[in-house]
C-alpha cells in the first residue's frame, strides 16, 4: 500500500494574521449568540448609602441679633455679608451650613417699617413661584408656633434648586425668609433622602424660633 508523506501545514505571515482574525471573529460571534439566549434583568438605579448623624441641637442666640433658634450640632452658622455680589440690607443675614451634606439654609432678615409688610409677603410668594417651569407642584402650609411666630412653609415638587422654603414674621416688626439649597445639580430622587433628613432640622429650627 502506498502512503503519501504528510507535510506539516505552515502559515505564511499574511495567512497567520487572517487566521487570528477569523478565530477572534468566531469567538466574538459565539459570545453574542450566547448572550442573546440568556436572560437579562435590568438593575434598578442605586445611590450611595449616606450615614446620618444622631439628631442633637444647640442654641443660636448671638448678641445683637433680633432672633434666636436651635440648630443641629453637625451644622454651623456663618454670617452672610453679600447677596448676589452686593452688601446685605442689614448685618443679620446668615447661612446655616451642613458641610457633610453639601447643603445650606440661606436666611435673610428684613425689618417691617423700612419694608412694607404686603410687599415682603408678595416677594416671598414670587420667589417661590419662580420654580414653576421645573416644578410639578407647589404646596404651601401655614406656620403657627407657641412663640408667636407665624408664616408659610413651601414644599416644591420637581428637580428644582430649592424644594423647601419658608418665611416667618410677627407681622409688625420682623420678617425672615429661609430656603434650603444643595451644592449639586437638582435631582429630586438622589437628593430625596438627604432632603427629608435636613427638613426635620429646618422644622425644628422653625418650632424653636423666637423674636427678641
Amino acid at each position: 500500500m502506498y502512503f503519501k508523506k504528510l507535510i506539516p501545514f505552515q502559515f505564511s505571515g499574511k495567512r497567520l494574521c487572517a487566521a487570528i482574525v477569523l478565530i477572534m471573529a468566531y469567538g466574538l460571534w459565539s459570545m453574542v449568540a450566547t448572550s442573546c439566549n440568556s436572560d437579562y434583568t435590568p438593575k434598578p438605579r442605586g445611590y450611595f448609602k449616606i450615614p446620618f448623624p444622631e439628631k442633637e441641637y444647640q442654641l443660636f442666640n448671638q448678641p445683637g441679633y433680633p432672633y434666636a433658634f436651635e440648630y443641629p450640632v453637625y451644622a454651623k452658622v456663618v454670617k452672610d455679608s453679600s447677596f448676589f455680589g452686593e452688601a446685605t440690607e442689614n448685618p443679620w443675614w446668615i447661612n446655616i451650613e451642613f458641610p457633610q451634606f453639601g447643603g445650606r439654609v440661606y436666611v435673610s432678615y428684613k425689618e417691617i417699617g423700612e419694608n412694607k409688610f404686603d410687599k415682603l409677603i408678595n416677594d416671598a410668594f414670587t420667589m417661590t413661584n419662580k420654580h414653576t417651569l421645573k416644578a410639578y407642584s407647589i404646596d404651601d402650609s401655614l406656620i403657627t408656633t407657641p412663640n408667636n411666630v407665624h408664616g408659610v412653609f413651601f414644599k416644591v415638587g420637581g428637580n428644582v434648586a430649592t424644594a423647601n422654603q419658608f418665611f416667618l414674621t410677627d407681622s409688625t416688626q420682623h420678617f425672615l425668609r429661609g430656603a434650603l439649597y444643595f451644592d449639586a445639580t437638582p435631582n429630586e430622587d438622589s437628593l430625596g433622602i438627604v432632603n427629608r433628613f435636613l427638613i426635620e432640622d429646618v422644622k425644628h429650627m422653625i418650632n424653636t424660633f423666637k423674636w427678641k
